[in-house]
């Protein structure tokens, strides 16, 4: 299951990154943080909750297929939050 071990890792490092991201903005310009830099930390652990109970799912018919679609939700999911993030 070291597989299941690096996709959870994954999930981790590349969100705890954008969150880091969305911090070093908030030092670098209002100091503070605003409505907008909230709700994309709200949605960045909304999106890792919601990833960690789909690897966690038990009830998976091809394993292989369902850990794949995992790691394309998570770079499209990723992307979307980058995306955000440079709208800033």
């Amino acid at each position: 299951m070291a597989n299941v071990k690096n996709l959870k890792k994954d999930i981790n490092f590349v969100l705890g990154d954008i969150i880091e991201a969305v911090y070093l903005f908030e030092m670098s310009t209002t100091g503070k943080p605003t409505e907008a830099t909230n709700a994309l930390i709200d949605e960045a652990i909304g999106t890792f909750d919601s990833l960690i109970a789909k690897v966690n799912a038990k009830n998976v018919e091809n394993k292989k297929a369902h850990f794949k679609q995992i790691n394309i939700d998570l770079e499209q999911a990723a992307n979307q939050l980058v995306a955000k993030i440079n709208e800033l």
